[in-house]
């Protein structure tokens, strides 16, 4: 075995090829800012998931022009230079969370959560309601964000 046969990305500083995926299929991918952290993060989630993720990913960008991206606590957030993270996307076994961080502004609120400001919506396969969405992020931009984006 030559020397490049022995060395693996972890040892050469390379990047790891296939992410690690967590508990439910959540892609394990390190902390970073930018859209290239959160597309490795949308191409390695498993099976249905993936196409969910990439339709949030498009929609939000779509939707949030300058939008900033990154990948923090193995999820995707997005926000707006200035105002704060507005939302994020985590993927479990049988569906991916959507998580407004000022949710409970939004009208109608996403269904999930009793917290002061955040609100979620679980995506099961199939019914991704991009309209609903859609509405949802614009809603949050206008609104001021979580935290430094």
């Amino acid at each position: 075995m030559n020397e490049q046969d022995r060395k693996s990305p972890e040892r050469d500083g390379g990047p790891d090829p296939k992410p690690a995926l967590l508990a439910g299929g959540n892609p394990r991918i390190p902390k970073a800012d930018g859209d290239a952290p959160v597309q490795a993060y949308i191409a390695a989630i498993p099976g249905w998931k993936r196409e969910v993720g990439a339709r949030l990913d498009a929609l939000v960008v779509r939707c949030v022009p300058g939008v900033r991206k990154a990948v923090k606590w193995n999820s995707p957030f997005y926000g707006i230079q200035g105002q704060g993270w507005i939302v994020s996307f985590h993927v479990f076994t049988r569906y991916v969370k959507v998580t407004f961080f000022q949710g409970a502004s939004l009208h109608p609120p996403p269904p999930g959560g009793t917290g002061k400001d955040a609100r979620w919506i679980d995506v099961h396969e199939g019914d991704l309601d991009e309209g609903q969405m859609e509405a949802w992020v614009k809603q949050a931009a206008a609104l001021p964000g979580w935290g430094k984006s």
